[in-house]
């Protein structure tokens, strides 16, 4: 019945649009990517999500509500990425005009240390140590208490029931389960959910997770105390203890979820709220669109030029970003202001040649980069105009490789995200950022960009992205690509992406072809003007993966237009009524 309700609102009227190389993009096609909605809609990871928050609309749910069903939804389908073992960043634009952001990164435990992982960096990436105090649950909750309309158990019981009846595998989540299989079939937990028999399930199999069925279920009796402060909470515990881990009750019930201002920046005419630390992704999005801006528009960003431009833009950014960490513990006032500077993009809008790149160094940073991962994102807005940003994480692909046996839930390795001290500085690798250094409490920096676009004050956009430190790229791109460059929505978010993390100093370019059949390739002409100018180019073996939403006209009720995107990447739909 679910389908039929909404398999109508599955249409799409978009003209033409440029590409990067400046060449016509025919998406005139229908295709379930991209809808029109009236009232509301959602863009998530998963379509399943997206149907599941916009049930929650259609019955005059908040923004905030759809993004507590649609997040406890992709922990299930989409554990992969996101769960409720893993942490979040939330921001939320009400109708009112004021906006907040919800911090619910994980933290260290209390018993790291800034040398734990030195000597023997793979604890670092998974396994117990690898496991820092999940957020994501608290977070969603206090949002909810501050904004919520509908009851929490209405809310966490659809994730529930696909947890206990069972969910198709998807294409995306078996290519997750397929580069991860080693790590599955080691670890008794995942294997007992995505290997029942010992073999991997395949595309279409159900997949259950009873265990977390019965977590999602008491929690929406009993609420999140009794995850940081109750028997699954104890039950977690010493599943991680068994894992060999240091995180501890206490650890949980001291999670706190930090209420942050978002960064702002004013650039073409539009402000965009964005993410402010520990997440670098907001000031660095700024920055790059401060150079960016000091070009013509559009001309100076098409093309093989304007894909240069783009790049060195990038690793601008990536060489001031790694000067940011968890403000609790380090004081980046002065950074964020000269992120979001204008001033100070001129300065380095002045060091950026249309001939040439140049090595790291020229960049002037100081760090070498950390290389966090995946995530999921969620774009929703309701239909009073609230509009909330959410991009959920459990970091690498099934986190720490660990599903706790007695909660089903599946663990993150957001451990990793710190910075290990080295004393390996020699040929043209930096020193590590101190500013990232593993402390007790601390929270990891991070890329996740989930952004807010205005104009006039008015709500233009919503847009983010998954695909780890790639997310500042992808999520800037989208942007540039429908607000600089005049593409369609769908057009957009299919253009093919370039990154660049500053460190290694090589372009990772798009040329690849999706489990559904679309194929991302960027211009074998802009690929070899890159290289005259002496970028080295790699192919991407991942990409990122947007969410997009974008508000024509002015009001929502009746006489507004929300046009809503999700990424073919992951195949998956948004949804709206």
């Amino acid at each position: 019945m679910l389908w039929i309700a909404i398999s109508f609102l599955f249409f799409l009227v978009s003209p033409a649009a440029s590409t990067l190389d400046g060449s016509v993009n025919d998406s005139t096609k229908q295709r379930r990517e991209q809808i029109v909605a009236r009232h509301g809609a959602v863009a998530a990871d998963d379509g399943r999500c997206s149907m599941i928050g916009t049930n929650v609309l259609r019955i005059g749910g908040h923004a905030v509500d759809a993004a507590v069903a649609a997040s406890l939804c992709l922990g299930v389908v989409s554990p992969g990425s996101s769960g409720i073992g893993g942490g979040s960043f939330m921001l939320l634009r009400e109708a009112n005009g004021k906006a907040q952001v919800f911090d619910m990164r994980e933290t260290a435990p209390m018993k790291a240390s800034e040398n734990m992982f030195v000597g023997n960096a793979t604890l670092k990436a998974s396994g117990g140590l690898s496991i820092a105090v999940p957020g994501q649950l608290a977070g969603l909750h206090k949002a909810w208490e501050q904004h919520g309309k509908l009851p929490w158990k209405r809310l966490v019981k659809p994730a529930e029931t696909l947890a206990q009846k069972g969910f198709k595998i998807s294409p995306y989540l078996r290519m997750q389960m397929e580069s991860s299989k080693s790590s599955i079939l080691a670890d008794k937990g995942l294997l007992h959910v995505f290997a029942p028999n010992g073999e991997l399930l395949k595309v279409g199999d159900i997949c259950y997770n009873k265990k977390l069925a019965e977590t999602l279920h008491y929690i929406s009796v009993y609420g999140v105390a009794a995850f940081y402060n109750g028997s699954i909470g104890a039950n977690l515990v010493k599943d991680i203890e068994n894992a060999g881990g240091i995180l501890t009750l206490t650890d949980l019930k001291k999670y706190e979820v930090k209420m942050r201002e978002p960064v702002s920046a004013n650039v073409l005419g539009l402000e965009i709220l964005s993410m402010p630390p520990p997440s670098s992704g907001g000031a660095s999005m700024a920055l790059i669109l401060n150079i960016l801006a000091q070009y013509a528009i559009p001309s100076g960003l098409s093309g093989s030029l304007g894909t240069h431009r783009l790049v060195e833009a990038l690793k601008h950014a990536f060489a001031v970003r790694m000067n940011l960490g968890d403000p609790e513990f380090v004081d980046v006032t002065k950074v964020v202001a000269d992120m979001l500077s204008p001033k100070f993009a001129q300065e380095l809008r002045k060091t950026i040649y249309d001939n040439t790149t140049f090595g790291p160094k020229n960049y002037g940073g100081r760090w070498n980069q950390i290389n966090d991962h995946g995530t999921s994102h969620v774009s929703i807005v309701d239909a009073n105009g609230n509009a909330v940003s959410i991009t959920n994480t459990v970091n690498a692909f099934f986190g720490s490789k660990i599903l706790s046996p007695s909660t089903g839930i599946v663990l993150n390795n957001e451990m990793d995200d710190f910075s290990m001290p080295s004393n390996n500085t020699s040929g043209n690798t930096p020193p590590v950022a101190p500013s990232n250094f593993v402390r007790p409490g601390k929270r990891p920096l991070s890329s996740m960009t989930p952004t807010i676009v205005l104009k006039d004050g008015k709500l233009k956009a919503l847009v983010g992205a998954s695909g780890g430190a790639n997310i500042i790229a992808g999520t800037t791109q989208v942007f540039l690509n429908h607000f600089a460059l005049g593409m369609d929505p769908l057009s957009s978010v299919m253009a093919p992406r370039v990154y660049h993390q500053l460190i290694p100093n090589v372009v990772m370019y798009e040329n690849w072809t999706t489990v559904i059949g679309d194929h991302f390739e960027v211009p074998a002409t802009i690929r070899s003007d890159l290289q005259k100018k002496g970028h080295v180019l790699q192919v991407s073996a991942v990409s990122t993966v947007s969410q997009f939403i974008v508000h024509n006209l002015d009001g929502l009720k009746g006489n507004g237009e929300l046009v809503a995107v999700s990424d073919p990447r992951k195949g998956r739909f948004p949804a709206g009524f």
